[in-house]
């Protein structure tokens, strides 16, 4: 008898990581849901179905998580990648924006990972795999809001792992550096800018946008993914592209006073 494949859940596969990471998990064997919050207008990938997911929604969490294990007696997998950012500097963005910002970010890792446990628990396994990012690791001026989301999943995802070992389970993050996809263009703009900050949200926009001329594909990242969804031993972090492994292994071993002048120096901050 033909043993079902192992079954993988990747929020925000649309376009981006996502995109490239549901296609590379079909490659490798497994049955794949990707969640959109537009299915209908998402470009089918061959061997991925597609359901509508707001990771911002208990409800809609719940409903899509439901639906995976109906359909498919289980959920091996779970990809944590849906996310938005944000440029500008902190104080130019309201308290509400910020939450929602957390509410995608955060706390949509937070929901999925407490929607899919119990059925992972139940079967003796599973990995959730959440999406961090470089900026997670290290200060990112006129981005803090978007940094504070990715180190507290550093945080969250590190702490969970620990909880749910003695069941089968490993909580796993996945560490790009700038990756070649939407996010400038989808970032959020504040919603109450200030003159003080504006010549340097500016400089910070050039950077961004310099960077981003130079990130690595897609494909990099969803390679590492792969990697730690399918690795009988998996590692806790996974850098994934040469630009995030050696921000990875600076942030550990550079003194700090010297790291916080080349943060500056990047960025292009005054000394």
């Amino acid at each position: 008898m033909k043993q079902a494949p192992p079954v993988a859940l990747v929020t925000g596969a649309s376009s981006g990581i996502g995109r490239a990471t549901a296609t590379a998990l079909v490659r490798a064997g497994f049955a794949v849901v990707g969640t959109s919050r537009t299915p209908a207008t998402a470009t089918p990938i061959d061997g991925v179905a597609f359901l509508d997911l707001d990771v911002a929604s208990d409800t809609s969490v719940r409903t899509v998580v439901d639906q995976v294990i109906q359909r498919y007696g289980r959920i091996d997998v779970l990809v944590n990648n849906a996310g938005v950012g944000a440029a500008a500097a902190a104080e130019e963005s309201s308290i509400d924006q910020a939450k929602d910002v957390f509410d995608v970010n955060l706390f949509g890792v937070i929901r999925m990972t407490n929607a899919v446990l119990p059925h992972m628990r139940t079967q003796g396994g599973g990995r959730i795999i959440n999406v961090s990012s470089v900026l997670g690791l290290i200060p990112a001026p006129y981005m803090a809001i978007y940094a504070a989301t990715k180190h507290a999943v550093e945080g969250f995802s590190e702490s969970v792992d620990h909880e749910v070992r003695e069941h089968g389970v490993r909580v796993l993050l996945i560490e790009p550096g700038y990756t070649n996809s939407q996010f400038e263009a989808n970032s959020i703009a504040p919603d109450q800018p200030l003159p003080d900050y504006a010549a340097q949200r500016r400089v910070a926009g050039e950077v961004l946008s310099a960077a981003m001329r130079d990130a690595d594909d897609p494909a990099v990242v969803a390679d590492v993914i792969v990697r730690a969804a399918t690795n009988k031993n998996p590692k806790l972090r996974n850098p994934a592209g040469k630009l995030a492994a050696r921000v990875s292994i600076l942030r550990r071993l550079v003194p700090s006073g010297a790291f916080d002048k080349q943060i500056r120096k990047l960025n292009r901050l005054s000394a």
